[in-house]
């Protein structure tokens, strides 16, 4: 009985270990105030994109929350207001799954608001079905509405400057590809609903992400508008709240002792929009608040610009 109370404390101490050294996410440092500054956080509403809005209120920044649910996103800015003390935070509805919603919204915003400091696209899904345009959702939502939305509000951000783009990613970018076939003739990145399947077109979408920031970097040169994309770290959020009740099950004792706190996936965001110095580093992607390489795909300059094409063919921009 002794020897196993010992293994027992042994692998609990073992684990705060991890808790405080592996799964620590380091913090953004930056101490950058944002009176007089608009900034737009898509998926504000709750998880990381809640706890990054609050950070930028906190800071004296008007916040506009970006989301499709009006009655969660009221509450965010109730809840964002009273804790900054802000009462600079405002919700607009945005709902990614459509391409009227997305320009809508951005001929609201450019109406109501004189200016756009920074722009970050958090929102993100993992979920099957179409969007009411027809493509998959995940790719619709996680890249296209975000394409859309950023080319939109460019002007805007060009007009501000120096501003910021932040594209929130993943690590799962790296499991993904681009099959330009399947995207022209399904309109989606893959096939299949299964939970297996809707995980690899979220690393298909992500990598998107990557590579668009890859792209627009290239083309906002010689502008005063910088951009980055990130991983957030392993997050505590309800990304997956669309996927099935055994999944969810299967990942709540995961999700809690091994992923981190919103609060902490939200320091990559904020290091990205406020971080001194690391406008030579557009484009780049990073991750626990420090530029990180990325593998050959990521960063193909020709698939990149291929995806940008084909994006602005399939929100109608071409």
């Amino acid at each position: 009985m002794f020897t196993v109370l010992l293994i027992c404390g042994g692998l609990v101490g073992f684990y705060l270990l991890l808790r405080v050294t592996v799964f620590q996410l380091p913090k953004c440092k930056s101490t950058a105030k944002l009176h007089g500054k608009t900034v737009i956080v898509t998926g504000a509403n709750t998880g990381i994109g809640k706890a990054t809005a609050l950070d930028l209120a906190r800071r004296g920044a008007r916040v506009v929350l970006a989301c499709r649910d009006e009655g969660r996103a009221q509450a965010a800015v109730t809840h964002i207001r009273r804790e900054s003390g802000n009462n600079e935070v405002l919700y607009m509805h945005l709902d990614l799954a459509s391409l009227k919603s997305v320009r809508s919204f951005a001929e609201n915003f450019l109406k109501k608001e004189s200016r756009l400091d920074i722009l970050i696209n958090n929102a993100g899904l993992v979920v099957g079905g179409k969007t009411e345009d027809g493509f998959g959702r995940i790719f619709g939502i996680n890249h296209l509405g975000h394409f859309l939305l950023t080319v939109l509000l460019l002007e805007r951000l060009k007009e501000s400057g120096p501003s910021r783009v932040v594209t929130v990613s993943s690590m799962a970018h790296s499991g993904g590809k681009i099959d330009f076939d399947c995207i022209n003739t399904h309109k989606d990145l893959g096939l299949g609903n299964s939970t297996f399947a809707l995980l690899m077109l979220y690393s298909h979408s992500k990598l998107c992400n990557v590579l668009f920031t890859h792209e627009l970097a290239k083309r906002l040169k010689g502008t005063n508008v910088t951009c980055y994309s990130l991983h957030p770290g392993a997050i505590k959020t309800d990304i997956g709240r669309h996927s099935s009740l055994w999944w969810q099950l299967f990942m709540a004792p995961i999700l809690l002792l091994f992923f981190s706190d919103v609060e902490s996936g939200a320091q990559t965001s904020l290091y990205c929009a406020l971080q001194e110095g690391i406008e030579p580093l557009s484009g780049r992607y990073f991750s626990s608040c420090a530029v990180q390489n990325v593998s050959a795909k990521a960063r193909d300059d020709a698939v990149a610009k291929k995806l940008w094409e084909v994006s602005e063919r399939l929100v109608g921009l071409a």
